[in-house]
């Protein structure tokens, strides 16, 4: 090499050294703006959902109460009015917000550990498992009345997601056993629940275990929101430990492995992370379909596919949309009540094939 090729190597690499500092101001920027904006409009979104219902109430009320019941004042509401918006709405808006958020967690997490677009929160068959344990307290009266229906879905989850992992081990432990075996722990769990219902179930009983499979947020309180908060809050902690590793999954296994991560130990413990969050979502709140499949790919539009900027982000998309599919859920045909999981449905399906459209278009 000559010395001005020599010299020319230098400060081409510097060059581009600058030029990739350059570009991660830019990026950084966007990223705050957009944690910024996503955070403002899920505060307002909750504070006008509270404020929808048959009862008249403003903003400068749900927050009057809010400032009294922390402490910082007291509410110009009357008990019954403050109880509305503290004891009904405040808890079934804030639970929608965490059930969105940590559902569109598990599936960004899902779709990218399992290198499968089509992946979701249930695809580990949680969401089977818990509707049996559901049904199973509820129809066959499992536990004398100490046991709960939240409970109940919570264990009939964990012994699902205890199939799947029994299952893919045994086949293999790869990302598409893992998939089949979840397919597999979903259809049999799913075949429990019909056969329970229909061989033990009254009319009643039938249509109350239906509206809670539909995903209902009706009838919850702030031990749900403090318990799934908390659940959420250590999931995506864990997840963003993980986002380089997450990142690295992207270019698939092999490459994953060659650049140092331990592939097994990785995939259980995202996948063990994901479905105790999705299982304490589903105990709560029933199963609430399309939230998982589509706000992440959503938000990597918005984002891009590096998980340290997604996972957040994804997190505040799912919120925000949970909480006005619920508040529709609960006014479009008031008095009565559509389940929120037939409400994402409707959005979801098209905004689905919408994201496959474009997808198409681009490959």
């Amino acid at each position: 090499m000559t010395d001005t090729g020599r010299a020319a190597a230098p400060q081409a690499s510097r060059t581009s050294a600058a030029g990739a500092r350059g570009a991660t101001g830019p990026r950084k920027l966007r990223g705050a703006i957009l944690w910024a904006c996503g955070i403002a409009l899920l505060v307002l979104s909750v504070a006008i959902a509270v404020t929808i219902g048959p009862a008249r109430i403003s903003v400068a009320d749900v927050w009057s109460t809010t400032a009294s019941h922390l402490g910082w004042g007291r509410s110009r509401l009357t008990p019954i009015r403050d109880g509305i918006v503290w004891n009904l709405r405040m808890p079934r808006t804030l639970l929608a917000a965490v059930c969105g958020a940590g559902l569109a967690v598990c599936g960004t997490v899902m779709q990218s550990l399992l290198r499968n677009p089509l992946a979701d929160p249930f695809v580990l068959g949680v969401s089977s498992g818990a509707s049996t344990g559901a049904v199973v307290v509820v129809v066959l009266g499992v536990g004398g009345g100490a046991v709960s229906i939240s409970t109940g879905a919570f264990i009939g989850a964990l012994c699902s997601f205890a199939l799947v992992l029994l299952l893919s081990h045994t086949l293999g432990g790869t990302t598409d056993r893992v998939v089949l075996s979840g397919v597999a722990a979903m259809q049999l769990f799913s075949a429990l629940t019909s056969f329970v219902v229909m061989t033990s179930a009254d009319a009643e009983q039938t249509r109350g275990v239906l509206f809670w499979l539909l995903g209902s947020l009706g009838g919850v309180g702030w031990i749900d929101v403090w318990i799934c908060s908390a659940v959420l809050v250590v999931t995506l902690l864990i997840c963003l430990g993980h986002a380089r590793t997450l990142d690295a999954f992207a270019f698939g296994q092999e490459a994953a492995a060659a650049l140092g991560v331990h592939i097994a130990r990785t995939r259980i413990v995202l996948l063990c992370t994901t479905a105790l969050l999705t299982a304490a979502l589903v105990s709560s709140a029933g199963a609430i379909g399309f939230v998982g499949l589509v706000l992440p790919h959503a938000a990597r539009a918005l984002a891009g596919s590096g998980h340290r900027r997604l996972l957040p982000l994804t997190a505040l998309a799912g919120a925000v949309f949970l909480v006005w599919v619920d508040t529709l859920a609960r006014t479009v045909l008031d008095p009565q009540e559509v389940p929120v999981g037939v409400v994402t449905a409707l959005i979801g399906v098209p905004a689905f094939v919408l994201v496959l459209y474009r997808t198409r278009r681009i490959t």
